[in-house]
């Protein structure tokens, strides 16, 4: 290496290169570092590595006159980008993302005219975008994403012609969109959401030539609901939530422009009107999400000729009418979804013309007609056909050959008897429905009996026993029968009590207190449970899901218990066996007040089943969604309520080491007790941290609570959790799911929603007291739902927010906005 290059890396100690170094002599052989044949330095690479010194000013640029690609992402750097950076003038690619950099970005950007690549994203850089970006004629990509600039967009970013990706997103952004941007034509991702910006035209926007973005990329993503990509394409937004200040149409989306279109989602917009006929012209579509919105009018048959659908989701509006039945000629389609609509008619009674994953949902409809038969042989079937009004008989093929066959059928009036063949299915429900006969054992055996609830003249085993005999024919051999048995029983039963009282005592030198299930050999436990529950007895189930039943139960002890089992079918599945077995490691190591306590646990591959601590109230889910324990949990409780789950969170993120990551905060997630204390619980998905190693996951939790970077970094941190406790606290607030309130906050529209109007309707306005904690707790979640997680406090700092405020409330409590709240200053570190 060059002199004065080696030099100036030795300089910069505290960026410690030489510790990574296989040869100190030789910094071109370092790791990180590359060199030309002459000995200089033309990149540096260095990604997540821990130093003692974070200035990016330390570092002298101007030594290296021929570096083309420099890389310090996740560095942790702090202080200014110095403006000796624009001496690099060949460099072309510059990634400093993922750091703690502020100041202004630099006018010198500009000098940089062969860069190709600029990566900004999540640093704390403040100030406007430099109209100077515009001399980078090479730029390719360009994020300056997730940090805090403001201003108008410089028209001069259209000078950017082979600019092919560009991320302005979670700025501060003002004014309208430049019309200059339609001069990108190479652009196939743009995405401008969480700004301020506000269009002079909203609808003349759409028909912006610049929504034909049919010169680049093979992948279109339209989505205007502010979900980002997946990866199956690109994404195309404009503004989040809405664009629009009122109700949009989609006649107001000009398609004979986006006729190469791949990926539509239009979800969650409140768009109001019908499907406009030439819908049908997107010949390449194969992702339609038009769900959750005030569409009306029928299902258009249009939608037929998009032969490349294998995604269609319709669900969650208005539309009336029938379904087209052409729709089910569609061979690639593989997921069908037009529930919670008001549609009827019946479907084809035939359902066979489609390969691999299915799965159709038409679940609370009005449809009517046979249940059709699913002759295919797939690798997984899922089928949703309840709330409906589907009569006849059931066909004994409704899955001929399913590996992996799932069927609710629940409510709606099936008549008939129950074929056999329906016990090799992976689920059924048949619930609510008017079946009569005998349930075959293999049915009765391989499901929960509550799926047979609601069917009056169904003779199960049970009923059978009790009723198959008349009396006048038993009456005689019943009589003999009871004197004998009375005879024998009191014998057996003196003799019974003696043994059991020597079993019971050896058993408690043995094993100690009955309670703490892990001091018992296998075996003993077991039967225990066996016992205390009649074989998991169907009258001790307190609730079940698609995987999984709870019970409640007694143990010799008269200790309450709750029980969550594993349904028998889901034994092979090794996600839930590793949910399970996580959920025993995790909460066999922790201890809080707040978080459930568990008692014992069975983990063989013939039954699962875990122990826990009774919980009396359910799941704070539960109590929200019904009037009278809603009103119940009463301001002072719900306060107490989320100051425990923040002291469990506390304990978990700050107080373990490792520290443990929840990943699935949830009010089904949280159980009240009799006192309607709270206790944080399922710990299945939950994860401890590692900070020696990389904290990429898989998309984990629940639709509505998750975090949005998950979505784009699969990186999983405490500030994950802190988002989702946000999302709790407001929905115990408000005593709804806050997911408009959420949309609404990069709004200005806030400042005109008051505090006082969101609270739970069905509990008087509080107290001054109650006043002033629900003003806090509102404050908290607002900052916990910053969508920087740089900017989130931890839950350390929520926890001493919490304890040190006592003063009382500025401005009167009937005058506070959710736009003054969200504006509160709160220290984050």
């Amino acid at each position: 290496m060059i002199e004065e290059e080696k030099h100036a890396l030795l300089q910069t100690k505290c960026w410690n290169f030489s510790n990574r170094a296989h040869n100190l002599s030789d910094p071109c052989h370092w790791e990180g570092i590359s060199c030309n044949d002459f000995g200089s330095l033309v990149e540096m690479n260095y990604q997540q590595m821990t130093t003692q010194c974070y200035r990016l000013a330390d570092f002298n640029f101007t030594a290296f006159p021929n570096l083309e690609r420099l890389t310090l992402s996740e560095r942790g750097l702090i202080d200014t980008i110095p403006s000796q950076i624009g001496s690099l003038h060949k460099l072309i690619h510059l990634n400093l993302s993922f750091n703690n950099l502020t100041g202004i970005i630099p006018s010198q950007i500009g000098a940089l005219q062969k860069l190709t690549y600029l990566d900004l994203f999540d640093n704390s850089l403040i100030g406007i975008i430099p109209t100077q970006i515009g001399y980078l004629q090479n730029l390719t990509y360009l994020d300056l994403s997730y940090n805090s600039l403001t201003g108008s967009i410089p028209s001069q970013i259209g000078s950017l012609h082979n600019l092919i990706e560009l991320d302005l997103s979670c700025n501060c952004l003002t004014n309208p969109v430049p019309t200059q941007i339609e001069d990108l034509l190479q652009l196939t991702y743009l995405n401008l959401s969480y700004n301020n910006i506000v269009s002079r035209n909203e609808h003349a926007l759409l028909q912006r030539k610049w929504w034909n973005l049919s010169n680049g990329g093979s992948h279109y993503y339209c989505d205007w609901d502010g979900i980002p990509c997946d990866g199956l394409g690109r994404v195309i937004l404009i503004n989040q939530p809405r664009i629009y200040s009122q109700h949009p149409q989609l006649v107001d989306l000009n398609f004979t422009e986006l006729e190469r279109l791949k990926y539509l989602n239009i979800s969650r917009m409140g768009i109001t009107g019908t499907i406009p006929t030439h819908i049908g012209g997107l010949q390449n579509l194969n992702y339609l999400d038009l769900s959750c919105n005030n569409l009306t009018g029928i299902i258009p048959t249009h939608i037929a000729g998009l032969q490349n659908l294998n995604y269609l989701d319709l669900s969650c509006n208005n539309f009336s009418g029938g379904i087209p039945s052409l729709i089910f000629n569609l061979r690639d389609l593989q997921h069908f979804d037009v529930s919670q609509n008001q549609l009827s008619g019946g479907v084809p009674e035939k359902l066979e013309n489609f390969n691999n994953h299915f799965h159709v949902d038409v679940s609370q409809n009005n449809l009517n007609g046979n249940v059709p038969d699913i002759l295919n042989d797939y690798l997984h079937v899922d089928g949703n056909f309840s709330h409906n009004k589907f009569n006849g008989i059931l066909p004994s093929s409704i899955c001929s050959e399913p590996p992996s066959c799932s069927i609710d059928l629940s409510y709606n009036s099936i008549s008939g008897s129950i074929p056999g063949e329906f016990g090799r299915l992976q689920y059924i429900n048949l619930s609510y429905n008017l079946l009569s006969g005998y349930v075959p054992s293999e049915v009765y055996s391989s499901f929960p009996h509550d799926i047979l609830n609601g069917n009056r003249e169904l003779l199960t085993p049970e009923k059978i026993h009790k009723g198959s005999k008349s009396w006048l024919k038993i009456i005689i051999p019943l009589t003999i029968f009871l004197v004998i048995t009375f005879v024998v029983g009191f014998i057996l039963f003196e003799s019974f009590k003696k043994h059991k009282k020597s079993i019971s005592k050896a058993r408690e030198a043995k094993n100690g207190d009955l309670f703490f299930i892990w001091n018992y050999d296998g075996k003993i436990a077991y039967e225990d449970i066996i016992e205390a529950t009649e074989d998991f007895d169907i009258k001790y189930c307190i609730g079940t899901g698609a995987y999984r039943s709870v019970y409640r139960a007694q143990l010799p002890s008269g200790k309450i218990i709750a029980l969550k089992k594993l349904h028998r079918r889901e034994y092979g599945n090794t996600f839930l066996a590793k949910s399970f077995h996580n959920e025993v490691k995790m909460l066999s190591e922790i201890r809080h007040r707040n978080i459930v306590k568990l008692h014992g646990f069975c983990l063989h591959n013939q039954c699962m089943f875990l122990i826990y601590e009774y919980m009396e109230r359910g799941s704070l889910f539960y109590v929200l969604n019904y009037d009278d324990e809603a009103k119940e949990l009463n301001w002072s409780k719900r306060v107490n309520a989320i100051k425990g789950i923040t002291n469990a969170l506390l304990y978990m993120h700050h107080h373990c080491a490792p520290s443990i990551i929840h990943r699935d905060i949830t009010s089904n997630n949280i159980l009240l007790n009799s006192k309607m204390e709270a206790f944080l619980s399922d710990f299945g998905t939950a994860r401890i941290i590692d900070p020696d190693t990389s904290n990429q996951t898989l998309l984990v939790g629940t639709y509505g609570y998750v975090a949005p970077e998950l979505a784009y970094t699969l990186v999983v941190t405490e500030k994950c959790d802190v988002y989702s406790f946000g999302v709790v606290t407001l929905e115990t607030i408000m005593g709804r799911h806050p997911g408009d309130l959420i949309l609404s906050l990069s709004k200005t529209c806030t400042r005109s929603i008051l505090l006082k109007d969101i609270l739970d309707s069905r509990l008087p306005l509080p107290s001054q007291k109650d006043a002033r904690d629900i003003t806090l707790l509102v404050t908290i979640a607002l900052a916990c739902l910053n969508p920087s997680p740089k900017s989130r406090p931890s839950m350390q700092q929520v926890s001493q927010r919490l304890l040190s405020s006592s003063l009382p409330l500025a401005i009167p409590f009937n005058n506070i906005s959710i736009q003054h709240l969200a504006n509160e200053d709160m220290p984050i570190m």
